[in-house]
């Protein structure tokens, strides 16, 4: 069902992985040192046997890179230095960034290969990196849950950082933290309420900050001035934007910004072919592919038209450090 890109555009899909073919929960890295763009993800292994959902589980955080601003990319091999605990186990949603002289990655962990998706206890752990390929283990993320995934990081405009995180223990609603130095978090308390949700990703474009969550029927966007009260702001990627290329919602993404402060692109991914005509789940439904799309500020409101071509070399070079 992919589409081959047209001239000067980026591909579509944006990146398949090469040995499972489920790709998911991406993040964009700009490698200071070798001049390249890194895309972090969640390897799934949509082909592997077993009852339930252990094929969303045993997964590694694969690594694609670019060197040519997004118009291509190429698989390298998986994160080094994870392993917590002995054995296989599950590494989800990374978020990565360079802040104070290094880089962070905060990633989703999980004990063994559960075919089950209730009843496992989930904890972020931190790691930082010279060079975005070996990583060193800090400690886990003290939240005050057995059931946090999903982190995303911003810096805040007065100094120090925010987290803001899945918390599962508490309606699957997205909670924040706050941090000095990156190594200690506290004063966890609830941001995003009501309808169930994961994948927190903030951002800043036109003027304001951008809070988008997944909740599995497109992305619920929120805009605020302060990184701290939120209004709701509209859905994007969602059923009524589904396209022949591109026929399921966005889900759990990253977004970067242009570099001109009018543009940004959301790099999310989607089921190529989810069943919805009914069959059973197979490898040809669980597989997934990541895509990008531009994103606008119009009149106050983030809008995003998947239709909207994106360049081939869409990703800023060189770019800001992030958060």
């Amino acid at each position: 069902m992919s589409t081959a890109q047209g001239a000067g555009q980026a591909p579509r899909p944006l990146y398949r992985d090469p040995i499972h073919d489920g790709p998911t929960d991406p993040v964009l890295v700009w490698n200071r040192d070798l001049g390249q763009w890194w895309m972090f993800y969640t390897a799934r292994r949509p082909a592997a046997p077993g009852p339930g959902v252990g094929w969303v589980h045993g997964t590694d955080i694969g690594i694609a890179v670019s060197d040519d601003a997004g118009a291509s990319w190429l698989y390298i091999g998986t994160a080094r230095g994870l392993a917590y605990e002995p054995g296989r186990n599950t590494y989800w949603a990374p978020e990565v960034f360079w802040a104070e002289g290094c880089y962070h990655m905060f990633v989703s962990y999980i004990r063994g290969v559960p075919d089950r998706w209730e009843g496992h206890p989930r904890r972020i752990l931190h790691y930082t990196s010279d060079d975005l390929l070996d990583w060193r283990l800090h400690a886990p993320v003290a939240l005050g849950s057995e059931k946090a995934i999903d982190a995303a990081v911003h810096r805040l405009p007065g100094g120090g950082y925010r987290m803001w995180f899945k918390d599962e223990d508490h309606d699957s609603h997205t909670y924040r933290a706050d941090s000095t130095d990156l190594l200690s978090w506290g004063g966890a308390e609830p941001v995003i309420t009501g309808r169930a949700h994961e994948g927190p990703n903030v951002f800043a474009l036109g003027g304001w900050y951008w809070l988008i969550v997944d909740e599995w029927r497109g992305l619920a966007v929120y805009r605020s001035a302060d990184l701290a009260t939120w209004t709701p702001n509209g859905l994007i990627l969602g059923e009524d934007t589904r396209t022949a290329e591109d026929d399921d919602v966005g889900r759990h993404a990253d977004v970067v910004e242009a570099g001109d402060g009018r543009r940004a692109y959301v790099v999310y991914f989607s089921h190529p072919c989810l069943g919805s005509d009914g069959r059973e789940e197979s490898y040809e439904t669980r597989r997934s592919w990541i895509r990008v799309a531009a994103l606008h500020v119009r009149d106050g409101r983030l809008v995003c038209d998947r239709e909207e071509p994106v360049p081939a070399g869409f990703l800023p070079i060189p770019i800001p450090a992030r958060p």
